[in-house]
């Protein structure tokens, strides 16, 4: 079975395609459409150029992939496209895309949720054998922290989340804080390697004991003070911000994801979103597997398929399509608030 992933639901253009053959799937094609110069002169995304840029890219886009993997559409098998969660404006152009595709030559699609393409992009790392159940995954984006305690494929419960902002949307906005350019993480994490990372307190926010959720406002609240509180502000003094920065907000992640695996047994952690990058937390997560998870496996996606990308869209679509699980294209829509939640 070969599938054509569509991502839209923030500011990438993202397409993939995907083979499956004995319960292997490879990789034929990834190719996405960055708008990250676009939005870099407002500081973040604006939903309706986001819109009018996919507009403009998608079909090129999903040209450029065909002609990579070599495939007409008569060599495609399934469509599956993100349904959300996701800017509405602009996940309302895959959709469409998707829904006209169907129509016109009549290929089956998936209606995947985005989350879940971020659980399944680390089962696209090489050699990352099989998936052994429970697994925790969390997910970190400019959009999203979460803890899914992952059953099986398809079957997911939420443990915890921001109950603010995200832990990417808070590496954004201290980037702009410090007067670092968007897009903020690769920013702060370029700068915190210079950087003395105990040169500020900043607050963890570790909620109440046991909690699996996440705060993200305060600490960015206080790199803002702690800056306004500074006479000079140097290279030097951003770099040590920015590294204090970094450890105080990467600290829960490692604490929760820990609690969440001891909690229901996790044989597995799997890790996604776009802060899955950050070479520290990827680190620090691994450490933290070895020295205290022994009978767990670390489970991190490959550098490209951190950020929004089209095969994880059409991973997940594969799988659902492989158990029928198509949506009619008149039924077919985007919800920018879709839950991942078991079905």
């Amino acid at each position: 079975m070969r599938v054509l992933g569509i991502e839209t639901s923030c500011d990438d253009t993202a397409i993939g395609i995907v083979s499956s053959a004995n319960k292997k799937i490879a990789i034929e094609a990834s190719v996405t459409a960055s708008q990250v110069l676009t939005h870099r002169k407002y500081g973040g995304v604006v939903p309706e150029i986001a819109a009018r840029e996919h507009a403009l890219t998608i079909l090129p886009t999903i040209a450029a992939a065909m002609k990579s993997a070599k495939v007409g559409w008569k060599d495609i098998d399934a469509l599956a496209v993100t349904g959300g969660p996701g800017l509405n404006t602009a996940l309302l152009v895959g959709v469409e895309t998707a829904r006209t595709i169907s129509y016109t030559l009549n290929k089956p699609v998936v209606r995947v949720n985005h989350i879940e393409g971020h659980v399944v992009s680390s089962w696209a790392s090489p050699n990352v054998g099989t998936i052994r159940f429970p697994a925790v995954a969390l997910i970190v984006s400019g959009g999203h922290t979460e803890l899914i305690l992952v059953k099986d494929f398809g079957k997911y419960t939420l443990l915890g989340r921001t109950v603010d902002d995200a832990v990417g949307e808070a590496f954004d906005k201290v980037a702009k804080i410090l007067g670092l350019q968007y897009p903020g993480g690769p920013e702060i994490a370029r700068r915190a390697m210079l950087g003395n990372p105990n040169a500020f307190l900043f607050p963890r926010a570790f909620m109440k004991q046991g909690s699996l959720d996440f705060s993200y406002s305060g600490l960015k609240t206080s790199v803002l003070y702690a800056l306004q509180k500074q006479r000079n502000v140097t290279p030097t003094l951003v770099n040590d911000m920015a590294a204090s920065f970094q450890v105080a907000a990467i600290a829960p992640l490692i604490a929760k994801t820990r609690w969440a695996a001891e909690k229901v047994g996790a044989k597995t952690i799997l890790l996604g979103g776009g802060v899955a990058a950050n070479a520290m937390l990827r680190e620090k997560l691994q450490n933290m597997v070895t020295t205290e998870l022994p009978e767990t496996r670390f489970v991190p996606p490959v550098l490209s398929l951190c950020m929004d990308n089209g095969i994880m869209i059409a991973i997940a679509g594969t799988f659902r399509a492989q158990k029928k699980d198509f949506t009619p294209w008149k039924k077919l829509s985007a919800d920018p608030g879709w839950e991942l939640v078991d079905r």
